[in-house]
């Protein structure tokens, strides 16, 4: 039995209890011609609008109109193309017009490759799953499908851009003659391979577009993203984030400036209480519900990089207060490993903090053991978590400081005007020159998962080493 595209995607969902909106219906439409005309297409559509569902569902429906049809399943790693794979899976064995497609064995019904019941016998799976670091030589498919193949750790400096389009540039001696290459994303750098334009890496490919909002400025699934959801998520993800990913505009990070007129500032010191035996930690009678504290080391040069710790806290309602940045001094003639630790170890006892992220790349391999030492000498209850930063530095600082600038939730402490955080601020720009240490060690506080508070054990005044959060 055949069907349309479109009538398939009805059917399974009403068997998911499931409505069919609009831009799933101009998805529906647009990956059909492409099928038809074996045609080279480039999908985009906002984060969360259920494209990976839809394609999912092209590729089960492709194979109930040929059974021979082979499958390659693309994407930035080898865990999201095998849930796509899970996905098509899944649907051929639950939609009643694919149930007859399912194997009477299930030796090739894997998680990352399967073929269905077809009439030829052919060398690769129906469906197959691999990561852009797999080899594929020997490979052969009719429909290849690149699922979010720019991502962050693929795109974010310009070799890593080369890298890519040279990989996906292998891609066409895999692909058969009379096969097709859908492209399915979200812009994630402003030399984004998703350009269709004259000079764009997909040259003259068939696009569809679906941002967010409409040329109106209404949503485009109203019923999911409604006015206060969307406001409330370009608050919470910042102006950049919500261009590329939501509104698919390329963002240039040239364009991209901290501005330090969003900062706010506050004066005021940490206070400890007890209530009912529970300890309660506050900040000008804010009650702080987290913590996070980052420590990007180094030698501490004049003319080097600085070692820089952040300590930064969090209340219930999404502020963010930077209550200590220290640019580590180390004298002359001192032992600086050894210096730096007893240091740190002094601002966790001061700050109450329960955690610290230590950078180990360079110097800080060999950090972790000494810190611990200390703290065990001060009686002091951390732990020392170890971290090793893989991600572009400017897009690191850019992505962390977007949302919080422009919502104004980013509070800092009055004494950190005299440190050299305000002026890295001024001076920052993606690609430059000039310190950024500073900056580098409160957006790592800014990314990572904050500590949350929990009831301690004994009193903190007394009894340090019980403190828990």
């Amino acid at each position: 039995m055949t069907c349309s595209f479109l009538e398939f995607i009805w059917i399974w969902d009403q068997i998911q209890n499931l409505k069919l909106p609009e831009h799933h219906q101009k998805m529906a439409g647009f990956l059909s011609e492409l099928a038809q005309n074996r045609e080279n297409g480039l999908l985009m559509a906002f984060r969360n609008s259920g494209k990976s569902t839809l394609v999912g569902l092209f590729a089960a429906w492709i194979l109930l109109q040929n059974p021979n049809t082979r499958i390659l399943i693309l994407s930035a790693d080898q865990g999201l193309a095998k849930k796509m794979v899970h996905h098509i899976r899944g649907i051929i064995e639950q939609h009643p017009l694919t149930e007859h497609l399912k194997p009477g064995t299930l030796d090739e019904w894997a998680s990352n490759r399967f073929t269905v019941q077809r009439q030829q016998y052919l060398r690769d799976p129906s469906v197959l799953a691999r990561s852009l670091l797999t080899n594929m030589t020997g490979c052969r498919a009719d429909v290849i499908i690149c699922d979010d193949i720019e991502v962050p750790k693929t795109s974010d400096t310009s070799f890593k851009r080369q890298m890519l389009q040279q990989k996906l540039s292998e891609l066409d001696y895999i692909l058969t003659p009379k096969g097709f290459m859908i492209y399915v994303g979200t812009p994630h750098t402003f030399d984004t391979i998703y350009q269709t334009e004259e000079n764009g890496f997909l040259k003259n490919w068939k696009c569809l577009k679906i941002p967010l909002l409409n040329e109106a400025g209404l949503s485009n699934w109203p019923d999911r993203f409604d006015e206060n959801y969307i406001k409330t998520l370009r608050q919470r993800t910042g102006p950049n984030k919500f261009s590329s990913q939501m509104m698919l505009e390329p963002v240039s990070p040239e364009d991209s400036r901290l501005d330090i007129n969003r900062l706010r500032f506050y004066r005021g010191n940490l206070s400890y209480r007890e209530a009912n035996g529970t300890g309660i930690l506050s900040l000008n009678g804010q009650i702080l519900t987290g913590a996070s504290c980052w420590w990007d080391p180094a030698f501490g040069s004049p003319n080097g990089d600085k070692s820089v710790v952040a300590c930064m806290f969090f209340d219930d309602v999404g502020n963010a207060y930077l209550e200590r940045l220290c640019y580590l001094i180390i004298p002359p003639n001192t032992e600086a490993t050894d210096y730096q630790c007893r240091q740190v170890a002094r601002l966790i006892h001061d700050c109450y903090i329960p955690a610290i992220h230590l950078e180990t790349n360079g110097i800080g391999k060999f950090l972790p053991a000494l810190l611990r030492r200390e703290l065990a000498t001060s009686k002091t209850v951390c732990a020392v978590l170890e971290e090793t930063s893989h991600q572009n530095k400017a897009m690191r600082i850019l992505s962390a400081f977007d949302a919080p600038l422009m919502n104004g939730s980013l509070w800092i402490n009055e004494n950190i005007r005299h440190t050299p955080f305000l002026q890295e601020m001024r001076d920052f720009t993606p690609g430059g020159t000039t310190h950024d240490d500073g900056l580098d060690a409160v957006a790592g506080c800014l990314l990572s998962e904050p500590v949350h508070f929990k009831r301690p054990f004994g009193t903190f005044s007394k009894h340090y080493s019980e403190w828990r959060f």
